[in-house]
């Protein structure tokens, strides 16, 4: 139970104006982005490394619980508190300092609580990015501890491929700040411990501080949208389109018609790009991209889609029905656009699934069925990152569905990719309490075993919604 004696101690750790307990200045920490509601003892904002370290010994040596939060953007309830009341939100927002960039080295040292948008804005200046590409705007820390992905996962990876060191504070009792902050991008001397903290959703330790890999920014880029001809024809599209685009080759995005169609309902500033406004079944969006400007006598990247589409169409078994090139923000924003289409049309039961690429078709096509029979009045708006696997399978309610409904969709659905497809229940969002229990009955248990006594090496404070 958390009194008067653990609020005064920690107010003194961070300053008055920073342990927030009054219901109003709470009421942002402990809703999340999608369903997740909870009630917070009180927020925590440390700025400092220190006072973070601080602030977890407290808690550890009193056991209490911490749930650590960055942008809260996430959507399976792991940065916000439950209902009890008794939990303590250690908001990292206050950790955003200039970052410090590197531009020969082509690294930036920045803090939990930057923003991406943020750091991206000051790569610009240098013409760098971070590579990862979202929805949302979440907080660099939360990134880290998510091992985040996005569309253009292809040409770059998840942010575990972007991260050269780390400041960690592990939840032990005296808060050890653990900097493994070298930033060398080849380093066999050690174990890479840096590995265990990335995608542990703050259980194993807090991310305070990374120092990351950045590339240079596209100077150039040509996008389309293929039309399939056919379900079976997507595997053989994707593996034609990534042999002739090569290395250009950044992102190739999977979006169904009814997600389609529901942004493009609902969203007044898109424009619809297909022929006399017909949506097709499926269209997958590609982009190339170089760091470089044109130069003279070089092919564009306009020039290099449009002979790969040619030859897709030549093709003896037909691949493709149609193909649109366009201007890359409008078919990016209608991409960017699904997940708000379907918000504005019904009750929204959402999936982060991840299949090999040659069962996403059959899955497809499969749970449409089962879903079809079971649940007719499902809408199956899926998309997501089909060239590694990714499926944001979401499906549409166009009324209020009970609890017991939802559950047994969710029982179905995950069943299906997981036991059937040898599939994973949560390919991008990571863990947190919403899917909490798919963890415990599909994660072996040895390797549950494994993890718990991982995080018992790192400390017995506990922190953070998923357990490990």
């Amino acid at each position: 139970m958390i009194d008067r004696s653990h609020l005064d101690a920690l107010a003194a750790l961070v300053g008055d104006r920073h342990l927030l307990v009054d219901p109003a200045d709470k009421a942002r920490y402990e809703i999340g982005a999608r369903y997740d509601e909870g009630r917070a003892a009180a927020v925590v904002r440390p700025a400092t490394t220190a006072e973070v370290s601080a602030v977890v010994a407290y808690a550890v040596a009193h056991g209490l619980t911490l749930v650590p939060q960055g942008g809260n953007t996430g959507l399976v309830g792991a940065a916000t508190p439950d209902i009890s009341g008794s939990q303590l939100v250690l908001s990292l927002d206050r950790l955003n300092r200039r970052p410090v960039v590197d531009p020969t080295n082509r690294t930036v040292e920045v803090e939990a609580g930057v923003r991406l948008s943020q750091l991206n804005g000051l790569l610009a200046e240098h013409e760098l990015f971070l590579p990862i590409d979202l929805g949302a705007d979440p907080m660099i820390g939360g990134m880290i501890a998510t091992n985040t992905g996005g569309a253009r996962y292809l040409r770059y990876g998840a942010m575990r491929r972007q991260v050269l060191g780390l400041e960690v504070v592990l939840p032990d009792a005296e808060g050890t700040i653990l900097d493994l902050r070298s930033g060398l991008r080849k380093d066999n001397s050690r174990l890479d411990l840096k590995q265990l903290f990335i995608g542990s959703c703050g259980a194993l330790g807090i991310v305070t501080r990374a120092v990351l890999d950045v590339q240079r920014r596209p100077l150039q880029a040509a996008t389309a949208l293929l039309v399939p001809a056919s379900d079976d024809a997507i595997p053989h599209l994707l593996g034609l389109v990534e042999r002739g685009c090569g290395e250009y080759l950044s992102a190739l995005e999977g979006m169904s018609r009814n997600a389609m169609a529901r942004a493009l309902g609902h969203v007044a500033r898109l424009r619809n790009p297909f022929a006399r406004g017909e949506i097709p079944p499926y269209a997958i969006l590609v982009e190339l991209t170089r760091s470089w400007p044109a130069r003279e006598g070089e092919a564009s990247l306009e020039t290099v889609l449009e002979q790969v589409l040619g030859e897709l169409f030549e093709q003896e078994e037909p691949l493709l029905a149609d193909a649109l090139m366009g201007r890359g923000e409008e078919l990016w924003a209608l991409r960017h656009s699904l997940s708000e289409g379907l918000r504005a049309s019904g009750h929204v039961i959402g999936f982060d699934l991840s299949l090999r690429r040659s069962d996403l078709v059959a899955f497809r096509r499969e749970v449409a069925g089962v879903l079809g029979a079971e649940f007719p009045e499902l809408a199956i708006c899926d998309f997501g990152h089909i060239a590694d696997g990714g499926m944001h399978f979401n499906l549409v309610h166009p009324g209020s569905p009970d609890a017991g409904e939802i559950a047994r969709v969710k029982d179905r659905v995950n069943d299906l990719v997981v036991s059937s497809y040898g599939g994973s229940f949560s390919g991008e969002h990571a863990l947190g309490r919403a899917n909490a229990a798919l963890y415990a009955r599909y994660t072996p248990a040895r390797v549950r075993t494994l993890s718990h006594a991982l995080r018992q090496v790192f400390g017995t404070g506990s922190v953070g919604s998923v357990a490990y």
